[in-house]
């Protein structure tokens, strides 16, 4: 699908400043490789890792591209390479995933005729804004973690407890996936606001290399609070565990005790439940109380041991 801004024709695409294609078909293709004399760039190419692919110089114009993540509210989160080819006279934004940030950013830019720079300087700034979004949604999701996992009052049961620290293992888990996609993509953008003010500085007005000067200062400030999420993560992570393996220790130690403090009663027990005859206990009137006693005592002296070490 090409849309172009300001709306046109495809007959008409050269009076176009943006040209975004999703998905591009053959003719589309076509049609603005006719217009611009660009080559449109594939999938494949926009989804090289090396920076010299993702930053390069054609024919006088620069092709960059980035992995965007392009989801809003609770869409699942997709991680969409895009290419993006500027020249003086256009910007063609090629990606092969719908998303409503480009149309957020066209109706942001939906004023009249405007220069390929200023629509690309509007749509990076609208990017940052959405990776900035994005982060606000993860730095939420963690504070409601973390009030379940420092919270004051305890559950009773401790399979309910596990559970639910686990899921949380799980969800922080992901959130740390994510926030690995965020940073990565916005030193992404860092790169390609810095490579268009060094490659196309004759196309760009200062105020346009102020705005992205801005634009990787903002990209700056938000790795820096992505890193902090990062270590909150961590934190998190192995509260959780901690939490986990103390509960778990707690189990174990007061099935330690029972079984330490069950050995003496049935040791007295094992030796009274002997049928010898010469036993002197077995013609005794209180041998029975004796022995019952003698049970709850080598009960008892256990439990007031650990008591006494602070064990219990």
């Amino acid at each position: 699908m090409l849309r172009a801004f300001p709306g046109t024709t495809d007959n008409s695409l050269t009076q176009a400043s943006w040209i975004d294609i999703v998905d591009p078909t053959p003719t589309e293709i076509a049609a603005f490789e006719k217009a611009f004399s660009l080559r449109v760039p594939v999938k494949e190419e926009v989804s090289e890792i090396e920076t010299t692919s993702r930053l390069r110089v054609e024919h006088g114009a620069l092709y960059m591209s980035a992995p965007l993540i392009l989801a809003t509210g609770d869409e699942p989160w997709i991680v969409a390479p895009t290419g993006f080819v500027l020249s003086k006279t256009a910007l063609l934004t090629v990606r092969f995933v719908q998303s409503a940030i480009f149309d957020s950013a066209r109706k942001e830019l939906n004023v009249g005729p405007l220069a390929s720079t200023v629509v690309y300087v509007c749509v990076l700034e609208e990017l940052v804004d959405h990776m900035a979004d994005l982060l606000e949604a993860s730095s939420q999701a963690l504070d409601d973690a973390s009030h379940l996992i420092f919270r004051r009052e305890n559950l009773r049961r401790l399979s309910r407890e596990s559970s639910l620290l686990r899921q949380l293992l799980v969800r922080t888990g992901r959130t740390s996936e994510r926030m690995a996609h965020i940073t990565y993509t916005l030193v992404c953008l860092d790169r390609m606001a810095k490579f268009t003010i060094e490659r196309g500085r004759e196309w760009l007005e200062p105020e346009q290399i102020s705005r992205l000067q801005s634009v990787s200062a903002d990209i700056a400030s938000l790795e820096q609070y992505a890193e902090g999420l990062v270590n909150r993560i961590q934190l998190l992570q192995d509260a959780a565990t901690g939490i986990i393996n103390v509960a778990q220790n707690e189990v174990m130690k007061i099935l330690t005790i029972a079984s330490v403090a069950g050995i003496p009663p049935v040791l007295v027990a094992g030796i009274y439940g002997m049928n010898f005859k010469n036993m002197p206990e077995l013609n005794w009137a209180w041998g029975y109380p004796f022995a019952l006693m003698l049970i709850v005592l080598t009960t008892l002296v256990p439990l007031i041991w650990f008591k006494w070490k602070d064990w219990i």
